[in-house]
């Protein structure tokens, strides 16, 4: 199908309102436009797409502060120019003197009595977002930490100006923000939300950073650095000790992999949801001409969100860490396995689906950040980190500037069921960072945050690039929907006449003006790569353009060319 066709018979009409960029020595996508030029910087200095990647992810823990920090955790899937492929899991653990049942839960899902697994110390687990970047960097790289730090520090101490973007989130987090002595100090106008334009100084993180710089990781996992942040956290009730940030490693694991329309997909495996079940619900789809059916008709629509309540029932059931209960990932990602769940599907009704695998998991991030680099010797990372919810546990640690994570809200705080708590488990995630290939060359790298919605915006992204044959730009702005089951979101750009003939079917439809977050996404061919951001966040693309002086050229100012 051709571009031209794909948009005759698409339902939801749409026009972009970012610009990609295009280039053949580089690219950096994040969702802030200062850590796409920290990354660019570093690919300018020689650096590859890994070096690019790191420098990103810590400016962006300076002006995303809401999304990602060095007390979180996160997946980056590492492809390199020489064959080496993996996923590189910085989780987060419970620590550990953590409990089964150490929160008395309320019976209203995940909830606890006090808010305790999402707000202030006790909702804090070990984290694993600083060993993973500079396990990274170390293994793949080829730049020192303290270069791939400067920028952050840079930005940190001497202030950013605050987006519209970030002025929202600070709003919507405030009053919990306001009542932590330190974060109302650093995070909020004496109480009041932050305003977008005004700048904001990270004085204390900025020497944070610079600490880490000289000292490295360990400063963190087993200096005095960490020994502070310790104290603090067992003053306000963390059961989290020196030790369980001594224990803190970053494990190589295995992509998983899964074939759609010639390309092959990889993704995260367990104990992220993501790449699995993309692979699922696109082994499911491809039973189906959706380009025929035309993007955002209502038999496409339908059939998409069937596959995702099949892939909820599924996650919901059997996805957890894999040291603690044994994922089916075989059997979900199977043919046959996708051929009996589209055996079953109604193309005139929505069915409630039963798991097809045996009990395990459950929520995900609901705030998280997304970073896809390449260099031009053909290294790709495609990376999603975070600190859970927005502000993580909406807490500062007393002079260090650090925004803790609130990751002990995505166990089951029921005890005795697979994603219940346990010491050292990891958490569960639907981070999706996937790259794409055919033939063996590197066709696409994306991701995204949005907590439950990254993974099956991921499995959009890809139908809109490999069935529908969407631009990039088109294909990461595009409408998407989302359902793990009950209500059917709807983004605006889905016509009236959908939404009425959804509901037809069964379908309980709620109209959102977005799902999920911003998505960082390149695209490669042979004349180089385009990067492409959405409208969803501070997204922006960079590129390298232009290049060194052609070899053998020379400036003769006493020449008679030169006079």
């Amino acid at each position: 199908m051709t571009h031209q066709q794909w948009r005759a018979r698409a339902a939801a009409r749409f026009e972009v309102e970012k610009h990609p960029a295009r280039s053949r020595d580089g690219m950096v996508v994040s969702n802030h436009p200062l850590a796409s030029a920290a990354g660019a910087e570093m690919l300018a200095a020689g650096g590859n797409a890994v070096d690019a990647a790191i420098a990103t992810l810590f400016t962006l823990s300076v002006v995303e502060p809401m999304m990602v920090g060095i007390f979180g955790g996160g997946m980056a899937q590492i492809r390199m120019a020489d064959g080496r492929h993996l996923v590189l899991d910085g989780q987060s653990q419970a620590p550990a003197a953590a409990r089964p049942d150490m929160f008395r839960p309320t019976g209203l899902g995940y909830e606890v009595e006090g808010r305790a697994n999402t707000h202030g110390a006790t909702a804090v687990a070990t984290p694993g977002t600083l060993r993973g970047w500079c396990d990274a960097l170390a293994r793949f790289g080829t730049m020192a930490l303290a270069d791939v730090m400067e920028p952050a520090i840079r930005h940190a101490s001497r202030g950013f100006v605050v987006t519209p973007y970030l002025a929202a989130c600070a709003g919507e987090a405030c009053p919990d923000l306001g009542r932590d002595p330190e974060a109302r100090r650093l995070l909020t106008n004496d109480g009041a939300p932050l305003r977008a334009g005004q700048r904001l100084v990270m004085a204390d993180y900025a020497q944070t950073l610079a600490q880490i710089a000289v000292e490295g990781p360990e400063a963190l996992y087993s200096g005095e650095l960490g020994a502070r942040i310790v104290a603090q956290l067992q003053a306000a009730g963390s059961v989290m000790t020196r030790e369980d940030l001594a224990q803190v490693a970053s494990i190589a694991r295995e992509p998983v992999s899964g074939e759609f329309r010639g390309h092959r997909i990889f993704g995260p495996p367990p104990p992220s949801a993501g790449g699995v079940h993309v692979i699922q619900m696109l082994n499911i789809l491809s039973g189906y001409d959706l380009a025929g059916m035309g993007f955002g008709s209502t038999p496409a629509a339908h059939l998409t969100a069937e596959a995702l309540r099949i892939a909820f029932a599924d996650r919901a059931a059997a996805t957890a860490d894999p040291a603690f209960v044994q994922v089916p990932v075989a059997r979900l990602i199977s043919g046959d396995y996708a051929a009996d769940r589209r055996g079953r599907m109604d193309p005139d009704r929505t069915l409630d689906w039963q798991p097809g695998v045996a009990p395990g998991a459950a929520p995900a991030e609901a705030h998280t950040t997304h970073v896809t680099t390449a260099d031009r010797d053909g290294n790709i990372v495609s990376t999603t980190q975070t600190i859970n919810a927005l502000f993580g546990a909406r807490m500062v640690i007393p002079g260090t500037g650090i925004i803790p994570n609130n990751y002990m809200a995505l166990f089951d705080p029921v005890p005795g069921r697979a994603n219940s708590i346990a010491p050292g488990k990891r958490v569960t995630t639907s981070m999706a960072p996937t790259i794409v290939t055919r033939d063996g060359r590197p066709r696409f790298a994306l991701g995204l945050p949005g907590g439950l919605r990254i993974f099956g915006s991921v499995m959009q992204g890809l139908l809109n690039l490999l069935e529908y044959r969407m631009t990039l730009q088109e294909a990461v702005e595009a409408p998407r929907l989302w359902t793990q089951g009950a209500e059917l979101e709807l983004e605006e750009g889905f016509p009236a006449a959908v939404e009425e003939a959804l509901r037809g079917k069964g379908w309980q439809v709620l109209r959102l003006p977005h799902v999920g977050g911003g998505m960082c996404a390149i695209a490669f061919d042979d004349d180089g790569m385009e990067g492409a951001a959405c409208w969803r966040a501070d997204g922006m693309a960079i590129g390298l353009g232009g290049g060194l002086a052609r070899a053998g050229t020379r400036f003769w100012p006493d020449s008679p060319a030169g006079r």
